[in-house]
């Protein structure tokens, strides 16, 4: 029986995401184990776990992005540092709140760390037309740091913040 039911299933799955959904949800709460369609279960189980670590990556990265912003984009600073600051709390708070749901995902930002760091410089650059070698080539700060509701990097006013 099983075996003429999963066929089945996986067209559900192609044809119908919701109620392939439904249907396997109601399979499991009712101890049908053998109807459930556990390639396509597995495979969504999995694509799960790789969108919250690419959320994590991408929030990490804007962070970043508007930290480096907010420290060395002088000319744009007063114009823009309420919406910067705003932004930063915002991916901070978004952040924590992936950790929370998933503790386990701390080592993974570590991970990420230098490379999401880098993706930001370069997006930084790019958007304020200033030459990447204004945003230093380590990271401004340690995780604990840009996390840090309170914390800020000081302002550098060395720099004219004006395209070369």
């Amino acid at each position: 029986m099983a075996i003429e039911i999963q066929p089945i299933t996986q067209t559900l799955y192609d044809q119908d995401y919701y109620l392939w959904l439904r249907t396997t949800i109601n399979q499991l709460r009712t101890s049908q184990f053998s109807s459930v369609d556990l390639d396509n279960l597995i495979e969504e189980l999995e694509d799960m776990g790789r969108g919250q670590k690419r959320t994590v990556k991408s929030l990490l990265i804007r962070l970043f992005e508007h930290l480096l912003k907010l420290t060395y984009w002088n000319v744009e600073r007063e114009r823009n540092e309420g919406h910067w600051k705003g932004e930063i709390r915002t991916f901070r708070r978004e952040i924590k709140d992936e950790l929370k749901d998933s503790p386990s995902l701390k080592p993974y930002i570590l991970e990420i760390f230098d490379e999401c760091y880098q993706n930001a410089r370069k997006e930084a650059s790019d958007r304020s037309q200033l030459a990447i070698d204004i945003f230093p080539a380590i990271p401004i700060g340690s995780l604990e740091q840009i996390l840090d509701e309170n914390w800020f990097p000081e302002y550098n006013h060395n720099h004219h913040g004006k395209p070369d």
